[in-house]
């Protein structure tokens, strides 16, 4: 009989019950989830009944101890991730953590470092890098297609999607508002793109105009009593091979579209945007832009946790890897201190 990954749920929250545990169910062939665990015992337990998991914790620590496990998903809170996280892989798990890899530079390095050192998949939910139209253009700028890519520019703004659910305008908890939260996905997805340069300079403003007041809810009513984190941030990134990223990101903003999550690049033999995908060049003296007739449509949820089980059952690396998360994190943080101090920020290689 085929090896059965044993899994193990840290964090029994709307991540968890919508993306990972539902996704690991669809490879019940490969797949079985042994135990959950949350700080909230009925959260854990009414997780536990819906989708029939026997071995209930409130103790991440103790379902480590307790639980015969082979992979963990981390799905809590940013503030915990880090340290679930290295529990897990001193633990002997293999782990998926969900997006941003953790609150702080030195955490995320730790996280790595504990991969390495245990001989552990760590891998990250920047779900984005697994949609069909970035899969499509990876091949494209792997081939040469789009030449160096030297400019980028990454929105993920909405016009009024002030979570109204969970912890998210909980700076303490979250370490940020927007740029951790969605704006880590369309960062990571140019970064991706791009080959993951290093990082040099950032420079970032933030901006807390509309949510720490009452107002409109596309995403449900917001506590805005208690709003501690920024409603948008913009920023540019530059890189040690010349390239660079404009980044806007907003949970809350006077524009047009209630979402857009975007990516645009600008290589020397062409560009794209990728959302949907389209390319543009310039051949045989024309200007020519190219958009795919058929992408397939497998969900990126349901693709990014496919590939983690088999690079778990396989012992290879996945596409998002603990190096990676350590540049994402710099990018991130470097921006909130830039906008923190009102000047550019140089990252330093460690």
């Amino acid at each position: 009989m085929d090896k059965v990954l044993r899994v193990g749920i840290i964090g029994a929250g709307g991540i968890a019950k919508a993306v990972h545990i539902p996704n690991y169910l669809k490879q019940s062939n490969k797949v079985k989830i042994v135990a959950i665990t949350d700080v909230v015992k009925a959260n854990a337990e009414s997780a536990a009944k819906e989708f029939h998991i026997d071995q209930v914790f409130t103790d991440y620590q103790e379902m480590l101890d307790a639980a015969e496990l082979d992979a963990v998903s981390v799905c809590t809170p940013n503030k915990f991730h880090a340290g679930a996280t290295i529990a897990a892989l001193q633990a002997g798990c293999h782990v998926i953590c969900e997006k941003p890899p953790a609150m702080t530079v030195k955490e995320a390095q730790k996280m790595a470092e504990t991969a390495k050192q245990y001989g552990k998949i760590l891998t990250y939910g920047l779900s984005f890098r697994h949609t069909p139209e970035v899969g499509a253009l990876k091949r494209f700028v792997d081939a040469n297609e789009l030449g160096e890519i030297y400019a980028a520019r990454v929105h993920a703004i909405r016009r009024r999607g002030i979570p109204g659910w969970g912890v998210f305008t909980n700076k303490e908890l979250q370490g940020g508002g927007p740029l951790i939260d969605i704006g880590v996905h369309m960062l990571d997805t140019a970064l991706y793109l791009m080959g993951y340069p290093e990082p040099d300079t950032v420079f970032g403003v933030t901006y807390q105009k509309l949510g720490n007041k009452p107002g409109v809810g596309l995403a449900g009513s917001w506590d805005w009593e208690n709003f501690s984190i920024e409603d948008m941030a913009r920023g540019m990134v530059t890189f040690k091979n010349g390239a660079s990223i404009i980044l806007e990101s907003a949970f809350a903003a006077n524009t047009e579209k209630h979402d857009e999550m975007s990516v645009s690049l600008m290589g020397e033999n062409g560009g794209a945007d990728v959302f949907p995908l389209k390319m543009y060049q310039e051949k045989h003296h024309t200007l020519i832009d190219t958009t795919p007739s058929f992408l397939p449509v497998k969900d990126n949820y349901e693709l990014q946790m496919e590939r983690f089980v088999d690079c778990c059952l396989n012992e290879y690396q996945p596409i998002s890897t603990a190096e990676q998360g350590v540049i994402l994190q710099k990018i991130i943080n470097g921006l909130y201190e830039s906008a923190d101090k009102g000047e550019s920020i140089k990252l330093f290689a460690e």
